[in-house]
């Protein structure tokens, strides 16, 4: 079931860009604390990037086989 596990590290990795968004906006970290965090957040949002593409590429396939 890779599928489901892909959607998990989704899920997880948004919470985790939405918690390091939420401390940042807050001005709860210190500056040394800020740049980790948008580090990870910059890590995150490629990992997210990539589930989103991967799953409209599968979108495509399969709108393309119900078109053909």
């Amino acid at each position: 079931m890779p599928t489901k596990q892909k959607s998990l590290d989704f899920e997880k990795s948004l919470e985790k860009l939405e918690a390091i968004v939420d401390a940042m906006e807050n001005g709860d970290l210190e500056l040394e604390q800020s740049l980790k965090q948008f580090e990870e957040g910059i890590k995150l949002i490629r990992t997210c990037q990539t589930s989103l593409k991967t799953a409209e590429q599968k979108i495509q396939i399969l709108t393309e086989k119900e078109s053909a």
